[in-house]
């Protein structure tokens, strides 16, 4: 596998005029043509399994299994699932039920928004891409993929590929760095999907702004978890450490650091330090089951925080930068403002942080920005609705971390600094759909309804709008609400009686 080619600049005006001809082609209006695409798009990934573990074990040093778990299955899923549903979503929906409106038709068209880019992250470079590119195709847009250029073999592999799956004129990749997505930035798109962190968030934003065109953003944050000191302290301990050291913690929503009363600390210090016998019972550093930093200056970063911690290291601690190594490293004691808490670690890196009690745990939460998520142990119902109740996140999830981003049917995003947006799934599809509004008047509700609109306005039309129009007001405050039962059964006389009129009229 060659390493990355990337797009010349002088390229990229050519390819974005190049998706705009195609959209306008019409073909992503067949749901027909969507599904097609939906399924070259899965029998890409599947035919390829193979080739994307090797990729990715080039990047990222990731094992296989977790390249299935949390890349290219999940990958596989969304475009199965937008395969699967794609016309029950893309399906026109009749508006609610209004006496006043019903005889117009109101509906909303699912329409595509039109030419769409992805910019996906080093992380997950096919779940945070093909699973984006599987929502923008059931929504009938044209797409413009844009990979880290850190991910050098997985990319290569996604650009070749795509050619020989998707149709060119709608779906095309490219790659390169700072100079082709400064180019990219200054083109008008008709939606941006963003996943990074929250400084290029700012810079595409801004460009995104000069268009007005609408960006969805998912940036991670620190993920707290919360424990209660009577949980199932060695379920907590395996999920949570597996959640940090999975692709070496290089997650957005990896637990970033624990919340957990002081007095419970060294109880769940030991179920950690036993869980990570039993994953690593040999250096990981000689490990199969072991992923690697992207880069040597991500490496450096992260060392930074461990060289600077006023926390006691209790596992790991040992960085090799050339290697693109970081220890799984547990650091226990960590005070609030210490330098594993000034923002995302982002690496294999569990900072244990002492509180007095659930209340300055909610306190430390509340007193940081939203995170894309938040995770609670506990097996008390009270305990978990009052962190759930009184904080804000992302998601928030009890006895679990980071495999909710797959669950079938949830929206996943952040909100504030941590993102905006929902995608995955439905949500995915909505958006990059625009939902458009439409009404069909026929000529006799002039005379039955809106009569009064035209000139000469006079006091007897304006009475009679007011009374079409008339607002069922709710109970003033501080009195009790009447029942209303025979205006309601007025009203859904009314509607019969015009029903009947409509029918015989069409008969």
């Amino acid at each position: 596998m060659g390493p990355l080619v990337y797009t010349p600049v002088e390229d990229i005006p050519k390819i974005h005029e190049d998706l705009r001809k195609g959209f306008r082609s019409g073909k992503t209006k067949s749901i027909a043509y969507r599904k097609e695409q939906l399924a070259g798009l899965a029998y890409m990934i599947k035919d390829n399994t193979e080739r994307f573990q090797d990729a990715l074990k080039a990047d990222l040093g990731r094992p296989p299994i977790e390249s299935d778990l949390l890349d290219i299955s999940a990958a596989l899923s969304e475009a199965k699932d937008a395969y699967d549903n794609v016309e029950k979503w893309a399906k026109p929906e009749k508006a609610r039920w209004d006496f006043n409106w019903f005889a117009m038709k109101p509906t909303i068209r699912k329409e595509p928004k039109g030419v769409v880019m992805i910019i996906a992250p080093f992380n997950f470079p096919m779940l945070l891409m093909l699973g984006h590119l599987a929502s923008a195709i059931a929504a009938g847009n044209a797409v413009l993929m844009k990979p880290s250029e850190l991910c050098q073999a997985t990319n290569q592999l996604i650009a070749d590929l795509v050619p020989q799956y998707l149709d060119s004129d709608l779906y095309r990749v490219v790659n390169g760095d700072v100079p082709v997505t400064t180019k990219l930035l200054e083109l008008r798109w008709d939606h941006i999907l963003y996943t990074g962190g929250g400084r290029v968030a700012k810079i595409v934003c801004a460009a995104a702004a000069k268009h007005l065109t609408p960006v969805t953003t998912e940036l991670g944050g620190k993920s707290p978890v919360i424990i209660d000191p009577k949980c199932d302290m060695k379920l907590a301990a395996r999920r949570i450490f597996w959640g940090k050291i999975a692709n070496a913690g290089q997650v957005c929503v990896a637990p970033d650091y624990v919340l957990i009363p002081r007095d419970a600390q060294d109880h769940f210090i030991q179920e950690v330090q036993d869980i990570y016998k039993t994953f690593y019972p040999t250096d990981p550093a000689t490990s199969d089951s072991y992923s690697r930093i992207i880069s040597e200056g991500h490496t450096a970063r992260i060392k930074r925080y461990i060289d600077e911690t006023k926390g006691e290291i209790i596992i790991g601690g040992e960085v090799d930068v050339g290697k693109k190594y970081i220890a799984p490293t547990v650091v226990k004691n960590v005070p609030f403002d210490d330098s594993l808490m000034d923002e995302e670690i982002f690496g294999p890196v569990l900072p244990i942080v002492p509180v007095k009690d659930l209340d300055e745990a909610i306190e430390v939460v509340n007193s940081r920005d939203h995170a894309l998520s938040l995770y609670v142990f506990t097996q008390d119902p009270a305990f978990k609705a009052k962190v759930f109740d009184n904080t804000q996140s992302g998601s928030a999830v009890a006895n679990e971390v980071v495999i909710h981003v797959g669950a079938t049917g949830l929206p996943f995003g952040g909100i504030g600094p941590s993102g905006s947006g929902y995608h995955t799934g439905k949500y995915g599809f909505d958006v990059f759909t625009h939902h458009r509004g439409t009404l069909d008047n026929p000529g006799w509700v002039d005379t039955l309804i809106l009569k009064g609109r035209y000139p000469p306005y006079t006091p007897e039309k304006i009475r009679n709008l007011r009374k079409a129009f008339n607002v069922s007001m709710p109970p003033r405050p501080g009195t009790k609400a009447g029942k209303r039962w025979g205006l309601w059964l007025v009203f859904a006389l009314l509607g019969t009686i015009s029903a009947v009129l409509m029918k015989r009229k069409r008969a």
